[in-house]
């Protein structure tokens, strides 16, 4: 089967995207333990980095119910899902079609910046360099959240990231974002968040396939 692009293969599948990521997550359970990582700040301001349907902030609104989120993804149906489940929500959700590699967060803008299961299609300096874009756009102290699938062994890593080149290489795709999983260990996901600047990295869960882990700026 031909990779997809990435906005592309996501637009397809809005109408079962739920379901999937609730599967992925063991349910509502997952995303409920995600929302408790989430500070109760008044006004607390959230960057939320391919938030899809808004899955989490489902549950984080529950929370805290003041939050205002910057939510960002390449999905255009996506976004349009969850503007319309928090249509009463408009002035605290400010929804960016856009490239998240490529969009400019600011810097000391966020309280707390989040990826839930967004970032296993991407290459180390492709992470790094968002890693450290996320470290800048934290205020002191701020909190990032990653839950994400994970690679069970280095050799299973290497094995997806080769086969990922071998697929392109055949397709003659030379650039743009793909839909391919390329999950790293927890270990190595860890380095690159050192690596990007974040001094304090901790595991804070681990669930099927995947890991939740914290940073702190």
């Amino acid at each position: 089967m031909p990779l997809e692009e990435m906005s592309r293969f996501f637009n397809a599948r809005v109408d079962n995207y739920e379901q999937h990521m609730h599967d992925v997550l063991s349910g509502a359970e997952g995303y409920i333990e995600i929302a408790k990582l989430i500070p109760t700040t008044e006004g607390l301001k959230l960057l939320d980095l391919g938030c899809g349907t808004g899955l989490e902030l489902d549950e984080i609104f529950r929370i805290n119910p003041t939050v205002q989120v910057t939510g960002i993804d390449l999905a255009e149906k996506l976004l349009e899902k969850l503007s319309k489940k928090n249509d009463a929500r408009k002035n605290q959700i400010n929804l960016v079609l856009a490239d998240y590699f490529e969009y400019d967060f600011g810097e000391n803008a966020f309280d707390v910046a989040l990826s839930v299961q967004t970032l296993h299609h991407f290459s180390y300096n492709e992470k790094i360099g968002l890693y450290k874009r996320i470290y800048d756009c934290l205020k002191q102290g701020g909190l990032y959240i990653e839950s994400e699938y994970m690679a069970p062994t280095k050799e299973f890593e290497d094995f997806r990231f080769a086969e990922n080149k071998r697929l392109r290489a055949e397709e003659g795709i030379t650039g743009g974002y793909y839909h391919y999983d390329t999950p790293c260990t927890v270990e190595n996901q860890i380095s690159m968040m050192k690596n990007a600047g974040f001094s304090t990295v901790e595991i804070v869960s681990r669930f099927g396939n995947g890991a939740t882990l914290t940073a702190r700026k």
